[in-house]
């Protein structure tokens, strides 16, 4: 039945009131909406009241992408879980990533793209020192957050970054300690690729060796990123006869390098070697047969035998495949989203300042590694763990420490 005129007239004032009503809610919802997006955000970030958006900066191409594909998967697994379990502080998290194609300046470019244009909240990224050498000052002026993942070379502070891979002095001096006493090394020759890492890594540890091991370096040589002739250094190991050969050869250049070792005779029967970068994602490559019982320092191994890695291997190889491997520098990564998560939501904030004050403390109990905690200095406590090399490209874990206090800057090896 249609109203009267003056039924009309009589509605008209309540559906009038009714409708002011709606628009007073509505326009309550969107200032609290407002509030809610500017309480955890005060820096312009991409943040809406549904999403927010992270960068990922790692090589996908070129000699890098052997070692830095499994970091990669791992913080893809992270912001997956972080996802399905309601995101952070209510958002869910969205990717941008950006292949740093293993070339620093193509790093710095892509870490300006992130921050400046995409206004990314977090970049979790970087493998090499050099890449992260590059991308440190782009970080510092834009004011952005980057999770490292990779053991370094310690002499490095940032208030920009957060360090979840080891530095010197829970890899380097740690293992050349247990090599000493475990094998009696005496002398040593130190061989790494050609930038910062294992440049000032092998600084350190000629440091070491002759002022606290009272031991000596017989020999030392870098090689290019990317090289594959390792004929010439092969046969001066071999001349040198050191007790140990201490290497930090990195990328791709690690298959040529163990397979020519094994091809000239250079087995674990007649020479201790023992490295600082190789991990499992190196070993896919590499094959288990060609280091089979030479040693790797790191804080993280596949094989490691507790709940927290038993869940994460399960689920990284459910996204993965079975065949999948994950290495000390894979799980760190994994650890940066959630070291991330926690900070913002300590701070109740995706702003870069109060997550960076946030950080220091935060603890991760459910570490695939075990358990760490963020230092005052940006780095984490963690554990030094000695593996020997299987065949079957696993390692039998021989030595863990307990929690060793991160030092980037160790005196008298600077």
């Amino acid at each position: 039945m249609e109203p009267t005129l003056a039924g009309a007239k009589r509605l008209l004032p309540r559906r009038l009131a009714l409708g002011a009503a709606a628009l007073s809610l509505l326009a309550a919802s969107v200032f609290s909406q407002s509030v809610l997006a500017d309480a955890a955000n005060t820096t312009g970030l991409a943040v809406t009241d549904t999403e927010v958006l992270v960068g990922q900066l790692h090589s996908a191409t070129g000699t890098m992408a052997i070692s830095e594909t499994g970091s990669i998967q791992a913080e893809r697994l992270a912001i997956d879980q972080i996802n399905a379990s309601g995101g952070i502080l209510g958002r869910q998290i969205k990717v941008v990533q950006e292949d740093g194609a293993s070339d620093w300046p193509t790093f710095a470019e892509k870490a300006k793209k992130l921050l400046v244009g995409d206004k990314v909240a977090a970049v979790f990224g970087c493998w090499t020192s050099a890449s992260r050498k590059a991308v440190l000052p782009v970080f510092e002026k834009e004011n952005g957050l980057l999770y490292y993942p990779t053991f370094y070379e310690g002499l490095e502070q940032s208030k920009n970054v957060i360090y979840t891979g080891q530095e010197a002095t829970q890899q380097i001096l740690a293992s050349l300690d247990w090599i000493a006493q475990n094998k009696g090394a005496k002398t040593f020759y130190l061989i790494g690729s050609d930038y910062i890492w294992p440049r000032t890594s092998m600084k350190i540890a000629r440091k070491h060796i002759e002022n606290v091991l009272h031991g000596t370096v017989v020999g030392e040589d870098y090689y290019p990123l990317g090289n594959t002739q390792f004929g010439s250094l092969i046969n001066k190991v071999k001349l040198k006869k050191p007790d140990v050969v201490f290497a930090a050869v990195v990328g791709g250049s690690n298959v040529a390098f163990y397979k020519q070792m094994k091809a000239a005779g250079v087995t674990s029967a007649k020479q201790n070697l023992l490295t600082l970068s190789v991990t499992e994602d190196e070993l896919l490559g590499i094959g288990g047969e060609n280091m089979a019982g030479f040693y790797a320092s790191m804080k993280y191994f596949q094989s490691l035998d507790n709940p927290n890695n038993k869940a994460f291997v399960e689920a990284f190889k459910a996204k993965y495949g079975k065949d999948s491997v994950i290495g000390d520098v894979t799980q760190a990564a994994y650890l940066g989203p959630w070291l991330w998560k926690a900070a913002v939501e300590k701070a109740g904030s995706f702003d870069i300042d109060k997550v960076v004050a946030a950080s220091p403390g935060i603890e991760l109990k459910t570490a695939p590694e075990g358990y760490v905690k963020i230092h005052d200095n940006h780095h984490l406590w963690s554990k030094s763990r000695i593996g020997e090399v299987l065949p079957n490209g696993q390692f039998k874990v021989l030595y863990e420490s307990e929690l060793i206090e991160p030092n980037p800057f160790p005196k008298g090896y600077q």
